[in-house]
Protein backbone atom coordinates (compact mmCIF):
# COMPACT_ATOMS: atom_id res chain seq x y z
CA UNK A 1 0.00 0.00 0.00
CA UNK A 2 1.41 3.36 -1.03
CA UNK A 3 1.65 6.46 1.14
CA UNK A 4 -1.69 8.17 1.82
CA UNK A 5 -2.02 11.55 0.11
CA UNK A 6 -5.72 12.24 0.70
CA UNK A 7 -7.33 14.67 3.16
CA UNK A 8 -5.74 14.38 6.61
CA UNK A 9 -8.74 15.91 8.40
CA UNK A 10 -10.96 13.04 7.25
CA UNK A 11 -8.44 10.53 8.67
CA UNK A 12 -8.24 12.44 11.95
CA UNK A 13 -12.01 12.42 12.34
CA UNK A 14 -12.22 8.72 11.53
CA UNK A 15 -9.53 7.84 14.10
CA UNK A 16 -10.70 10.51 16.60
CA UNK A 17 -7.09 11.59 16.84
CA UNK A 18 -5.34 14.67 15.42
CA UNK A 19 -2.69 13.35 13.01
CA UNK A 20 -1.40 16.91 12.47
CA UNK A 21 -1.01 17.32 16.27
CA UNK A 22 -2.90 20.63 16.17
CA UNK A 23 -6.35 19.41 17.27
CA UNK A 24 -8.05 21.71 14.73
CA UNK A 25 -9.57 18.77 12.82
CA UNK A 26 -11.63 17.66 15.81
CA UNK A 27 -12.57 21.05 17.25
CA UNK A 28 -15.81 21.43 15.25
CA UNK A 29 -16.79 17.87 14.34
CA UNK A 30 -15.19 15.31 16.69
CA UNK A 31 -16.83 12.32 15.03
CA UNK A 32 -16.19 10.13 11.99
CA UNK A 33 -17.07 11.53 8.53
CA UNK A 34 -20.10 10.33 6.58
CA UNK A 35 -23.82 10.08 7.37
CA UNK A 36 -23.24 7.34 9.98
CA UNK A 37 -20.27 9.07 11.58
CA UNK A 38 -22.06 9.97 14.80
CA UNK A 39 -23.35 6.46 15.47
CA UNK A 40 -21.37 4.58 18.08
CA UNK A 41 -20.10 1.15 17.19
CA UNK A 42 -18.22 -1.38 19.25
CA UNK A 43 -14.62 -1.98 18.21
CA UNK A 44 -13.00 -5.39 18.58
CA UNK A 45 -9.61 -5.86 20.25
CA UNK A 46 -8.05 -6.21 16.80
CA UNK A 47 -9.82 -2.99 15.72
CA UNK A 48 -8.39 -1.07 18.69
CA UNK A 49 -4.86 -2.29 17.88
CA UNK A 50 -5.28 -1.46 14.18
CA UNK A 51 -6.59 2.00 15.03
CA UNK A 52 -3.56 2.71 17.24
CA UNK A 53 -1.21 1.61 14.44
CA UNK A 54 -3.03 3.80 11.92
CA UNK A 55 -2.80 6.84 14.21
CA UNK A 56 0.99 6.61 14.24
CA UNK A 57 1.30 5.70 10.56
CA UNK A 58 -0.79 8.65 9.39
CA UNK A 59 0.87 11.03 11.87
CA UNK A 60 4.31 10.39 10.34
CA UNK A 61 2.93 9.94 6.81
CA UNK A 62 4.70 6.69 5.96
CA UNK A 63 3.58 3.75 3.84
CA UNK A 64 2.53 0.46 5.40
CA UNK A 65 5.66 -1.25 4.04
CA UNK A 66 8.00 1.40 5.44
CA UNK A 67 6.13 1.38 8.75
CA UNK A 68 6.52 -2.38 9.22
CA UNK A 69 10.17 -2.28 8.13
CA UNK A 70 10.90 0.33 10.82
CA UNK A 71 9.03 -1.77 13.39
CA UNK A 72 11.18 -4.84 12.59
CA UNK A 73 14.29 -2.67 12.88
CA UNK A 74 13.17 -1.50 16.35
CA UNK A 75 12.85 -5.14 17.40
CA UNK A 76 16.60 -5.66 16.91
CA UNK A 77 17.51 -2.75 19.19
CA UNK A 78 18.07 -2.88 22.95
CA UNK A 79 15.24 -1.66 25.17
CA UNK A 80 11.49 -1.56 24.70
CA UNK A 81 10.44 -2.24 21.11
CA UNK A 82 7.52 0.20 21.14
CA UNK A 83 9.61 3.10 22.44
CA UNK A 84 12.48 2.30 20.05
CA UNK A 85 9.98 2.28 17.19
CA UNK A 86 8.65 5.76 17.99
CA UNK A 87 12.22 7.06 18.42
CA UNK A 88 13.17 5.79 14.94
CA UNK A 89 10.14 7.50 13.41
CA UNK A 90 10.89 10.71 15.30
CA UNK A 91 14.48 10.69 13.97
CA UNK A 92 13.37 10.92 10.33
CA UNK A 93 14.63 14.08 8.61
CA UNK A 94 11.16 15.17 7.45
CA UNK A 95 9.85 14.92 11.01
CA UNK A 96 12.81 16.85 12.46
CA UNK A 97 12.36 19.62 9.86
CA UNK A 98 8.76 19.85 11.13
CA UNK A 99 9.83 19.76 14.80
CA UNK A 100 12.41 22.49 14.17
CA UNK A 101 9.64 24.78 12.95
CA UNK A 102 10.71 25.07 9.30
CA UNK A 103 7.28 23.76 8.26
CA UNK A 104 3.80 23.91 9.79
CA UNK A 105 3.00 20.30 8.87
CA UNK A 106 4.94 17.13 8.16
CA UNK A 107 3.65 17.21 4.58
CA UNK A 108 5.23 20.62 4.06
CA UNK A 109 8.44 19.34 5.64
CA UNK A 110 8.42 16.29 3.39
CA UNK A 111 8.09 18.53 0.33
CA UNK A 112 11.05 20.67 1.43
CA UNK A 113 13.15 17.49 1.72
CA UNK A 114 11.91 16.01 -1.57
CA UNK A 115 12.79 19.19 -3.45
CA UNK A 116 16.35 19.15 -2.13
CA UNK A 117 16.11 22.14 0.20
CA UNK A 118 17.45 20.34 3.29
CA UNK A 119 21.13 19.85 4.14
CA UNK A 120 22.42 17.47 6.80
CA UNK A 121 26.02 18.12 7.91
CA UNK A 122 26.47 20.25 4.79
CA UNK A 123 25.27 17.56 2.36
CA UNK A 124 21.97 17.75 0.52
CA UNK A 125 19.41 15.15 1.55
CA UNK A 126 16.30 14.56 -0.56
CA UNK A 127 15.02 11.34 1.05
CA UNK A 128 12.35 12.05 3.72
CA UNK A 129 13.01 8.74 5.51
CA UNK A 130 16.71 9.57 6.02
CA UNK A 131 17.40 9.07 9.71
CA UNK A 132 19.53 11.41 11.82
CA UNK A 133 21.60 10.49 14.86
CA UNK A 134 22.25 12.81 17.82
CA UNK A 135 24.92 15.40 17.11
CA UNK A 136 24.02 15.88 13.45
CA UNK A 137 23.19 19.36 12.18
CA UNK A 138 20.63 20.20 9.51
CA UNK A 139 19.58 23.40 7.79
CA UNK A 140 17.67 24.71 4.79
CA UNK A 141 19.14 25.95 1.52
CA UNK A 142 19.60 29.72 1.22
CA UNK A 143 16.73 29.80 -1.28
CA UNK A 144 14.35 27.92 1.03
CA UNK A 145 15.14 30.19 3.99
CA UNK A 146 13.35 32.99 2.09
CA UNK A 147 10.21 30.96 1.30
CA UNK A 148 7.02 32.47 2.75
CA UNK A 149 5.90 29.11 4.16
CA UNK A 150 9.22 28.78 6.03
CA UNK A 151 9.22 32.37 7.33
CA UNK A 152 5.56 32.13 8.43
CA UNK A 153 6.22 28.79 10.08
CA UNK A 154 9.23 30.07 12.03
CA UNK A 155 7.22 33.10 13.20
CA UNK A 156 4.46 30.80 14.46
CA UNK A 157 6.81 28.66 16.59
CA UNK A 158 6.00 28.99 20.28
CA UNK A 159 8.21 26.23 21.68
CA UNK A 160 10.49 23.55 20.25
CA UNK A 161 11.15 20.10 21.73
CA UNK A 162 14.27 19.99 23.90
CA UNK A 163 15.93 17.40 21.67
CA UNK A 164 16.31 19.93 18.83
CA UNK A 165 18.37 23.09 19.27
CA UNK A 166 17.87 25.99 16.83
CA UNK A 167 20.65 28.49 16.18
CA UNK A 168 18.85 31.58 14.88
CA UNK A 169 22.05 33.32 13.73
CA UNK A 170 23.23 30.43 11.57
CA UNK A 171 19.77 29.11 10.71
CA UNK A 172 20.92 25.63 11.74
CA UNK A 173 19.32 22.98 13.91
CA UNK A 174 21.19 20.40 15.98
CA UNK A 175 19.60 17.05 16.79
CA UNK A 176 20.81 17.09 20.39
CA UNK A 177 19.64 13.68 21.61
CA UNK A 178 17.07 10.97 21.08
CA UNK A 179 13.68 12.05 22.48
CA UNK A 180 12.37 10.58 25.70
CA UNK A 181 9.09 8.67 25.54
CA UNK A 182 7.25 11.44 27.43
CA UNK A 183 8.20 13.95 24.70
CA UNK A 184 6.55 12.19 21.76
CA UNK A 185 2.90 11.34 21.03
CA UNK A 186 1.77 11.12 24.64
CA UNK A 187 -1.72 9.87 23.66
CA UNK A 188 -0.35 6.85 21.78
CA UNK A 189 -0.26 3.40 23.39
CA UNK A 190 2.65 1.82 21.53
CA UNK A 191 2.12 -1.51 23.31
CA UNK A 192 -1.04 -1.97 21.19
CA UNK A 193 1.07 -1.62 18.01
CA UNK A 194 3.50 -4.24 19.34
CA UNK A 195 0.55 -6.54 20.06
CA UNK A 196 -0.85 -5.92 16.57
CA UNK A 197 2.31 -7.06 14.81
CA UNK A 198 3.05 -9.88 17.26
CA UNK A 199 -0.41 -11.41 17.25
Amino acid sequence: MSRYTGPSWKISRRLKYSVTETGKELSRRPYAPGQHGQKRSKISEYGVQLQEKQKVRFTYGVSERQFKKTFIEAKKMLGKQGENFLTLLESRVDNLVFRAGFAKTRRQARQLVNHGHVYVDGKRVDIPSYRLTPGQIFSLSEKAKKFDIVLNSLEAVVIRPEYVSYDENKGQVTYVRYPERSEILSDIKENLIVEFYNR
